[in-house]
């Protein structure tokens, strides 16, 4: 944000501090806040909240002498126009006028002495508004006797013609370029430096690269990353379709309309979900929740029913709902945590889903009604366990709530093909919009899981080879659209091999370092493919447990044990707490005959964390050629929209 300050506002300012770990609010550096803040991208007739905030911090070195200013004003203006009134120029209400206060913790030193800084807040939220006319605009906020906050936001001139009638978003969530090397490399045979053969990913004709950074911070996370991608906006870290103000109500932030929400909304398009997490997760919800805490998962839940109250707009109906997290569905009475205490299976069923709870009944769904599949408690069961280690699948819950094993569970491939089914023959020439995630790559990267990560990426690419053919049997595959990317990532890489045979033999951790092979002696991969799982046709390993693995790993850990082989009991625990403490040091049964490694992390932290890097994008169909390159996260959405030719807020010109 531009911040033009009185002389008067600038005096009380030269002492103000700039705080890295705390902030008084992550996007508005000075004391007049406007969101969405400066260098905002908007599709042309996108709708979004503004939120105003005018705060007066009375303690710590941002503390200033000025009364709270409660008349502040607010104006808008495109590019060589006069600016006017927000309430002319959107012909709406002048909204009331909230107050309220919040204390924040300048930095590290101030949280340690349980210092808190106390601020006085005065704002104003208007609501549902739409910029139509590509171009550049300032919003200003003029405050405090002469100050003011400039934002300039842009409206993006796209084409409204309509170039794809459907969209297939696939997310590996965390996938990272490393780790589809390390997945190419156990799952594809080389000879003499040549792939034999290689993923359905790489067959793809565009390949781009975007960047996942927030906006007040350059780590992410699932839910403000998988926002960017469904909004075109950058937001803050926990924030799904919202920016973040500071008030005490998480979902009073100010909401920005969905790629999902604009689709139904101008062409009746039909929207898909599909995920191995729980439904309620971030990158699922980020198709069409809005509130600043991702936490909300039962809230979260009923938004997929019946869509935000009071907001017209953000009603997108799903036809097609596939994941875990059972708890947020079946009564309290049976365990469940959800909305109002409600049984979600019976409101689903009361809008006409189909509700099914297991692989056998969704292969045998009817592809002419909407369907609710959720097939465990909490995330489902990884492929590794699904199709290998079998025995670990009495580790997931009925999503019945009766406590029994989950036995029969779909794969994504299993989800995402009836998705398919579902949204084609409900969709007629109106097309579909399909979010299918692998989110289990992320999960098991950040318990350092390496072995299940790269398995759920496997499945990931397996689906994708599997859904080109369906699209192509279906003579479909032409007007769709297919994008993989990720959310994020994890800073993983492959350096060598661990030679595991001889690191368990040796009695001291120096020693046990001579079993880990660089270079030359990396070797290739004793991964092998005979074709003898359940996935006949596929590329997987058939031995997950040779003696030569990877030497894989983060930079960013808890303490843990490494050993680089398989954990076959189920997915890794590779750190607990010292005696019911938030301390985590390597877990005791984890790691057997290999080397302690100290963590980097401060020390509550038991799980690896998110990365910087850029993330791979890659293309096929209408419009691929808008996907190549390198750029930032709100792209993919902007990309989208353009496809499905949405600009101008009003229904697109098409074929179909």
């Amino acid at each position: 944000m531009k911040c033009i300050c009185s002389i008067a506002a600038a005096a009380v300012l030269l002492g103000t501090a700039s705080a890295q770990s705390f902030r008084r609010l992550g996007a508005c550096p000075t004391l007049g806040c406007v969101f969405p803040p400066d260098q905002a991208d908007f599709l042309a007739g996108q709708y979004f909240d503004i939120r105003l905030e005018v705060h007066q911090p009375t303690n710590g070195s941002e503390a200033i002498g000025l009364p709270l200013d409660e008349r502040f004003t607010f104006t808008v203006a495109k590019k060589g126009a006069s600016a006017k009134q927000a309430v002319e120029y959107f012909k709406i209400q002048e909204p009331k006028l909230e107050k309220w206060n919040f204390t924040y913790f300048e930095d590290l030193f101030a949280r340690d002495a349980k210092r808190p800084s106390f601020v006085n807040v005065a704002a104003k939220a208007y609501r549902r508004v739409a910029l139509y006319e590509p171009g550049e605009y300032t919003a200003t906020l003029n405050y405090n006797n002469g100050s003011k906050t400039e934002a300039t936001w842009l409206v993006r001139d796209l084409a409204e013609e309509r170039k794809a009638k459907n969209i297939i978003l696939f997310i590996g969530d965390g996938m990272t370029t490393n780790m589809i090397t390390a997945a190419r490399l156990i799952g594809h045979k080389t000879i003499n430096g040549k792939y034999q053969t290689t993923m359905a990913m790489d067959k793809f004709p565009v390949l781009g690269h975007q960047m996942t950074h927030s906006i007040d911070s350059f780590i992410t996370d699932s839910a403000n990353s998988a926002a960017a991608l469904n909004t075109g906006h950058k937001s803050t870290v926990n924030c799904l379709n919202v920016y973040a103000d500071s008030s005490k109500d998480a979902f009073d932030d100010p909401k920005v309309e969905t790629i999902a929400e604009i689709f139904h909304r101008l062409t009746g398009g039909r929207i898909g979900i599909v995920s191995t997490a729980y439904i309620a997760d971030a990158t699922p919800a980020a198709l069409v929740a809005h509130t600043r805490n991702r936490g909300q998962y039962a809230a979260i839940v009923d938004t997929f029913l019946n869509g935000v109250q009071n907001y017209t707009w953000t009603k997108a109906p799903i036809d097609v709902l596939f994941g875990g997290g059972a708890e947020q569905f079946y009564p309290p009475s049976l365990g469940g945590v959800t909305y109002q205490n409600k049984n979600y299976y019976e409101e689903f069923a009361k809008q006409n889903y189909q509700i099914l709870q297991n692989r056998t009944s969704l292969l045998a769904a009817k592809n002419t009604e909407k369907a609710l599949g959720i097939f465990t408690v909490s995330n489902m069961a990884k492929w590794l366990d699904r199709n290998v280690y079998r025995q670990n699948l009495n580790q997931s819950l009925s999503p019945t709530g009766s406590k029994g094993p989950a036995l029969d569970q779909p794969g994504l491939k299993d989800m995402t093909l009836k998705a398919i089914d579902i949204l084609q023959a409900r969709s007629g020439k109106d097309g579909w919009l399909l979010m299918s995630e692998a989110a289990s790559i992320d999960k098991m990267m950040h318990v350092l899981d390496y072995d299940r990560a790269l398995g759920e990426l496997l499945e990931l690419d397996d689906t994708i080879k599997a859904t080109i053919a369906k699209l192509n049997s279906t003579k479909s595959l032409k007007e769709t659209l297919i994008l993989v990317t990720a959310d994020h990532g994890h800073g993983f890489d492959v350096m060598g091999s661990v030679d595991t045979q001889y690191m368990a033999a040796q009695s001291g951790d120096r020693k046990k370092r001579d079993a880990i092979g660089v270079y030359e002696q990396s070797g290739l991969s004793q991964y092998i493919n005979t074709g003898n799982l359940t996935y006949t046709d596929s590329n997987f390993p058939s031995n997950w447990d040779p003696r030569y693995t990877l030497f894989q790993g983060l930079m960013a850990d808890p303490d843990r044990r490494e050993n680089w082989k398989v954990h076959k009991n189920g997915p890794r625990v590779p750190a607990r707490a010292a005696n019911g403490s938030t301390d985590y040091y390597a877990s005791p049964s984890d790691g057997a005959g290999g080397i302690l490694l100290n963590g980097t992390l401060p020390v509550e932290n038991d799980q690896g964390v998110h990365s910087l890097t850029d993330v791979p994008v890659f293309a096929m169909g209408p419009c691929q050629e808008e996907f190549g390159g390198v750029y930032n996260s709100p792209d993919i959405f902007f990309g989208m929209a353009k496809c499905f030719g949405l600009g101008r807020g009003t229904p697109p010109k098409t074929g179909y």
